[in-house]
Order: C-alpha cells, then sequence, then structure tokens
C-alpha cells in the first residue's frame, strides 16, 4: 500500500519547491458548458436544470462521485461499510448544495497541462485540481491558486486543528494555498523505528520516553547505536548493526532533524555549517564507529528489510515497509520514534517528514471557490470527524500499538522540504558512507553543482 492513491511510480513524489514550468499542448477534457444566456464566469458548467457542475481533475478513478449509484462500481472496494457511508456521502452532497460534483481523469500529464493552458486563460478545466507537488507548488509560485485565507477559511479546521483537512505552508509564502486530507488511509511519515526488545536487553531507556522529556538528540542516539552494535560472526550469528536503512531517507530526515538542508530555496545550503553537521555525522557512524551496516550496492531493498532478521537495532519505517518487510508478525516488539534532535535542530519546529500524500488547489477563474472547498471538505469528511470510521484503521494497524501509530501522525503533520534530489545532479553518499571521502569534500565537490541547478531552475 505503498502511496496508494497514486498509480504513478514514484518511490518519492519529489515535492519540489522550484521547478521549470514548461508549455504544453492545450488540454482537451472539458464538461457540460454553462449556457450562453447564464452570466456566470465563462469556464463555469451547468446542468441544464441549473445545478452547478463541480470537477475535480486527476488522473486516476475516484470514488465515490455524482456518476456512480452502487458501491460495486469501484472494482476494488474493500471495506464495503466505507464504501456505503462514501456513496452516502455524495448524495447528501448533491442535496445540500444543488451541484453534480464528479472527478475526470485528465491523466496524469494531462493535469499539468491543464493546469499551464486552462488557468492562464481564465478558464480552468477543473474547479479543484489533485497534483502532484513536482507541478502543484510551481502553479501556487505562478498565483494559479487561491489561498485559503482568501476563500475565508482563517478560522476553519485546515488553519487550526487540522483534524479532517491539513495544510502546506511554502517558505516565503504567508498564505496557504495547497491543501490535502488529513486522514487518507496512510501516513507519510518515514519514523525511526527500532527493536525494542534489543534495546531493553542492553539495558537502555525506551527512546520514545526520551523524545518525550526533551532528551532525544544525535548524542543519545549515537550512543545507543555503538551499544547495539555487535560482532557475532565468530559466536552465533552474524553482524548485528545499531543502523541499517537507506542512506537517501536517512539523509533527509538528519538535515529536517538539524535545521538544515541542501536545496530548500534559490540559494544552496550545502556549505552550511549545520548540513556539514549531518554529513559528518553520517560520515562517523559508518567509518569511525562502524555502527552502520555497509552499504549493499547491490540489492538496494536489502538495506532496508534487515531488521526483520533481528540484525538491526535502528532503522527506517513507514506503514507501508512494516506491511511488506514485517511488523507486529515478527518475534520481537517494535517501537518509533521522532528523529533525535540535532545540535541546532528544536524538538518544537523541526520539520518532521517529507511530503508523500497528493494535494489540492482551486484555481483562479473558478466562480465562488469557498463553495468548492466546502464541497471538497463535506467529501473528504464522510466519516463526520470520527476518525475511527476512516480508512486510517490500515495505517494504524501496520504501526502495531497506538503510541507507534501517535509518533508517525505527528510526524505526518509536519512535513518539509529538500530537492536535493530532484534537481539533476549527481550527488551520491556512498562514496561518504564508504571512507572514500570526508564531508568537507563532498561540500567542494557539489555545492557548486547544486548552486548552478538551482540557478537553472530560477531561470
Amino acid at each position: 500500500m505503498k502511496n496508494a492513491s497514486c498509480p504513478v511510480p514514484f518511490r518519492t513524489l519529489f515535492p519540489l519547491l522550484f521547478l521549470p514550468l514548461f508549455l504544453l499542448p492545450a488540454c482537451k477534457n472539458r464538461t457540460v458548458e454553462e449556457p450562453s444566456s447564464a452570466r456566470r464566469p465563462s469556464g463555469s458548467k451547468y446542468t441544464e436544470d441549473g445545478r452547478r457542475v463541480i470537477t475535480m481533475g486527476t488522473w486516476y478513478n475516484r470514488y465515490y462521485m455524482s456518476k456512480h449509484r452502487a458501491i460495486e462500481d469501484d472494482p476494488k472496494m474493500a471495506y464495503p461499510e466505507t464504501a456505503r457511508l462514501r456513496l452516502e456521502r455524495i448524495r447528501y452532497i448533491e442535496e445540500k448544495y444543488n451541484v453534480v460534483f464528479n472527478s475526470v481523469n485528465l491523466t496524469f500529464n494531462g493535469v499539468q497541462e491543464s493546469i499551464e493552458t486552462s488557468i492562464p486563460e481564465g478558464t480552468p478545466d477543473a474547479d479543484i485540481y489533485e497534483v502532484d507537488l513536482q507541478f502543484g507548488i510551481p502553479a501556487v509560485l505562478k498565483n494559479y491558486a487561491v489561498s485559503l485565507e482568501e476563500m475565508g477559511l482563517k478560522e476553519t479546521d485546515v488553519l487550526t486543528d487540522q483534524r479532517i483537512m491539513k495544510h502546506l505552508a511554502l517558505t516565503g509564502q504567508r498564505e496557504k494555498f495547497l491543501f490535502s486530507p488529513s486522514v487518507s488511509g496512510g501516513t507519510s511519515a518515514y519514523v525511526l523505528a527500532f527493536n525494542l526488545d534489543m534495546i531493553r536487553r542492553a539495558g537502555l531507556p525506551n527512546p520514545q520516553d526520551l523524545w518525550d522529556r526533551g532528551e532525544w538528540t544525535w548524542g543519545r542516539w549515537r550512543e545507543y547505536l555503538r551499544l547495539l552494535t555487535k560482532d557475532t560472526a565468530g559466536a552465533d550469528g552474524p553482524r548485528i548493526y545499531g543502523f541499517s536503512g537507506y542512506w537517501t531517507d536517512l539523509l533527509t530526515n538528519l538535515l529536517f532533524s538539524n535545521d538544515a538542508g541542501i536545496a530548500r530555496s534559490a540559494r544552496e545550503e550545502l556549505s552550511d555549517p549545520k548540513t556539514l553537521e549531518v554529513l559528518t555525522f553520517i560520515y562517523d557512524i559508518y567509518n569511525t564507529d562502524k555502527s552502520a551496516r555497509p552499504w549493499d550496492p547491490s540489492n538496494w531493498e536489502i538495506n532496508n528489510r534487515l531488521y526483520a532478521e533481528g540484525l538491526s537495532g535502528f532503522w527506517i519505517g513507514a506503514d507501508w515497509i512494516f506491511d511488506e518487510q514485517g511488523g507486529k508478525d515478527l518475534p520481537f516488539e517494535i517501537g518509533v520514534a521522532p528523529w533525535p534532535v540535532g545540535p541546532h535542530g528544536n524538538r518544537e519546529s523541526n520539520r518532521q517528514s517529507r511530503s508523500q500524500n497528493n494535494w489540492y488547489f482551486i484555481p483562479r477563474g473558478v466562480e465562488n471557490p469557498r463553495l468548492v472547498y466546502d464541497i471538497f471538505f463535506d467529501w473528504v469528511n464522510w466519516f463526520d470527524g470520527n476518525r475511527e470510521l476512516s480508512e486510517e484503521h490500515w495505517s494504524k494497524n501496520q504501526y502495531m500499538n497506538d503510541r507507534n501509530y501517535a509518533y508517525a501522525v505527528m510526524m505526518a503533520s509536519r512535513p518539509g522540504f529538500d530537492i536535493w534530489d530532484s534537481l539533476g545532479t549527481d550527488f551520491n553518499l556512498l562514496p561518504l558512507i564508504s571512507g572514500e571521502v570526508v564531508p568537507e569534500e563532498m561540500v567542494k565537490e557539489y555545492a557548486l553543482q547544486y548552486q548552478a541547478a538551482l540557478d537553472t531552475f530560477f531561470k
């Protein structure tokens, strides 16, 4: 169930702050046109009997919409009761707002084409767009979207508690434009997971308790990694490492935990002292302490699944990782915690996850954007605020217990950005991990590359 809501085969959804915008052919997907006699915005669409047609532009089939009449219309329907509630919700929306609410599959490229052609013309193809951040954020930066504040949502859930709908805050933007359901069947967090049985045998406190007390820091974590690393090759088994996992996610999460970055804005930050601290920490656990498992370049997946064999004290976890590699079915207890706080990080303000899910915005030129938002909100809130009824039970089940899941939810609610892996450079931490280069050499080699890449994208 890795990114179950998005069929596009991206492992990471490229949460880009700045991307070049390409001029693409006009999108041809149109719905019922407004009667010529009506004095309404030219892009509005109405049925013959006067009902407003609200269209969501996306790239896959959505359920349940006005065009659906039975729960079996969704061929992948897994939970009949949930499906029934969703179908009842669309009927409720139709009556409450006197509208028809449907989605249109524009295709992945078609959504981008539609945004780039119809919105500048003042006649958006859709009243609300579902977007990948690689083209959603550029749309915001080009002033294609209506802000949540402009729609009068300042005191509502999306800008306060975010229990039903959450917003995405962009660096340098005072207003919020992108929003997404707070509960979507999974979390976007990449938590720091650990073998709690192994930690107990070592006589160490539960990292969750340290986090709660404000004591979970890089220094404490490094100590744990050293103590959990055991060379048992000559005794009763293979070597056990304090940490194993994808270096890409390790880098991103440590950057977040130290309020650092590489490519978060127009200026590269690889040469920033805070980023150098991240690179030095990674170098030390792999080469000085030798408490992180050496990277296996021949098998990407093995670097993140050895925990299931009891060979890692800490690793990078997520609901889909526990689902694929093992969680509650393993013969040891698993705990998860937020990433430890770096020397320049802050427990309260650190970003805690890289945004993984899809987002939405309402384009400029749409008639009564607040109405469109309210309809979408009601559609999302088919469970009437009772999150126990929502599809979060799949993700919650993967996290094994309520405490683990609570940390994941908190982390997912605090997304951050860094496009270091999306700018086309050949930056790679493997030479650093293997000890071939030191952090200062990495900075010297790649800082100018990143600045040049950012300059190109801004152009």
